[in-house]
């Protein structure tokens, strides 16, 4: 399909893909392509225009990623964003150099109204700064058209190249008006009109798995969660009977949600495909036995669910094709091109060398969490599984923090239970992007009755986030978190106290390993 897109060249920054996401949300398309694309590799897509991202580098460091000046002579426009930003001065004449004062953080801004980046903005604004180093002197030609207290060029244009550059990320939620910025470059600087819908997506998505699998046979992880859910449908929709959904119950679900995965997917579900449910609770529990440290667990999990496919695989017969739900922040997350690994993922950085399948599908790995929803609206499956509470892969094995046991997994699953069903009771669930609850491995002093009791405290967690690269703790009312509190530590054996984390992220991930 030909349609406008939009190239975020990626130097190492975590928030690469949450550009592109942006910029989607635009209504424009937009791909992600490591700095090493070439130059012919960029005339050839014909971008409308290109984001350099951020990264940990310094721009002057010999070893640090960059490219070539020509770039600039292309005419595409071109926004850069924090270690971008400083690229950009740095190629191009400017001078970088450590900042006397770093900043990191939600950070007053003032900008130029005038210039076209910040057209409708306010004149002062909150923003999210995260630098060490900053631009000294801004090359010939351009001219400052943002500053905070410590950070004289906290943008910079030059509009007659159509140039841009911002220091701090317009990205992220924390950036107030960031997103009517990026609006701005896309539309008023690059010309694009917004072509790019899920429905696009979605018919093209069918057509390409159709065109790929032909004859073959698919083998699809499914979880029940979003991602998985809507995946499976959409190759149900590409190859109906072809597909055979094996769902792994790996005693790590929420309370009931092995027998509603079924209901839904399972023989007297709605859709057509062939579903096997694998009970593999104590072959779990036994390989998770003594394990504390995330990423082991992680990494367990995701081997134990590779190797239950191939097991089922055998007795199914040939199997050409592995489908994963794996979406862009499973991705990231997980350390794509040059960033930083944040924890893996079940489907992507648990998978070993060699499996048996000749290859793996990701039919949602260019899409955010909001978009898959999209995806799964278009595809007619029902607003209350697009819409239920988001579920990692590695299921209570990653809110149950240390070792994971039957017990903890008993005790968490009730505490979830409760949790959600409060938030649902006081009409919540709907403005809360993600909400559950975890089991700390603290263990505390506690009285109940007249005896002393030593247990567990439960963590109630909840955030606001339309991405999920991003969010911000929820502020749920006082007497919600009170009744939770009670129900908990009188209905759940072996808890004694309920904390809430009120942690955004950054700093902190949205799962608590």
């Amino acid at each position: 399909m030909e349609k406008e897109t939009v190239i975020v060249l990626d130097f190492g920054g975590q928030y690469n893909q949450l550009i592109a996401r942006r910029v989607r949300e635009c209504s424009v398309y937009c791909e992600v392509k490591p700095y090493t694309v070439s130059l012919e590799e960029i005339k050839a897509i014909n971008p409308k225009g290109i984001i350099f991202t951020g990264g940990p580098n310094s721009v002057y460091d010999e070893d640090s990623p960059s490219y070539s000046r020509k770039i600039f002579e292309l005419g595409i426009p071109i926004l850069g964003i924090c270690y971008g930003s400083q690229l950009m001065a740095h190629l191009l004449g400017g001078i970088v150099k450590t900042a006397p004062v770093s900043e990191y953080g939600h950070t007053e801004v003032e900008v130029d109204t005038t210039d076209i980046i910040f057209q409708g903005a306010s004149p002062k604004s909150v923003c999210w700064m995260s630098h060490t180093d900053y631009i000294a002197q801004v090359p010939e030609g351009f001219h400052i058209t943002a500053h905070t207290p410590v950070c004289p060029v906290a943008a910079m244009s030059f509009p007659e190249k159509k140039l841009y550059a911002t220091q701090f990320h317009p990205e992220v939620i924390h950036t107030q008006e960031g997103l009517k910025m990026l609006e701005n470059f896309v539309y008023q600087v690059c010309g694009c009109t917004g072509d790019w819908k899920m429905n696009s997506f979605v018919e093209t998505a069918i057509y390409s798995l159709r065109k790929k699998i032909g004859s073959g046979r698919v083998l699809c992880a499914l979880s029940g969660g979003v991602d998985s859910s809507v995946a499976a449908v959409l190759l149900s929709k590409a190859v109906g009977k072809q597909l055979t959904c094996v769902f792994v119950d790996h005693g790590l679900l929420r309370k009931n949600e092995g027998d509603e995965v079924e209901a839904v997917f399972g023989t007297k579900g709605a859709y057509e495909l062939n579903f096997v449910r694998v009970n593999a609770r104590q072959r779990y529990y036994e390989k998770l036995k003594g394990i504390t440290e995330p990423e082991e667990k992680r990494k367990i999990i995701g081997a134990e669910f590779i190797r239950v496919f191939e097991e089922e695989a055998k007795k199914i017969g040939a199997v050409d094709f592995l489908v994963q739900g794996t979406i862009y922040p499973d991705v990231i997350e997980s350390g794509l091109g040059k960033s930083a690994v944040i924890k893996s993922h079940h489907n992507v950085g648990g998978l070993p060398d060699v499996v048996d399948f000749k290859e793996i599908i990701e039919p949602l790995r260019m899409l955010f969490k909001d978009e898959v929803r999209k995806a799964g609206l278009e595809l007619g499956i029902p607003e209350h599984l697009v819409f239920r509470q988001p579920f990692p892969g590695p299921g209570l094995g990653i809110r149950i923090v240390g070792e994971v046991t039957e017990e903890k997994v008993r005790i968490v699953q009730e505490a979830d239970y409760i949790y959600r069903e409060e938030i649902i009771r006081a009409g919540l669930d709907k403005e809360l992007g993600q909400y559950f609850a975890a089991l700390t491995n603290m263990r505390s002093v506690g009285v109940m009755g007249d005896f002393r009791t030593y247990d567990y405290a439960v963590a109630l967690r909840a955030v606001n986030t339309s991405d999920f690269m991003t969010a911000e703790a929820a502020q749920i009312p006082w007497e919600v978190l009170g009744k939770v509190t009670s129900r908990i530590v009188n209905e759940v054996k072996g808890v004694n106290r309920v904390l809430y984390d009120c942690t955004g992220k950054p700093p902190g991930t949205i799962e608590f390993e």
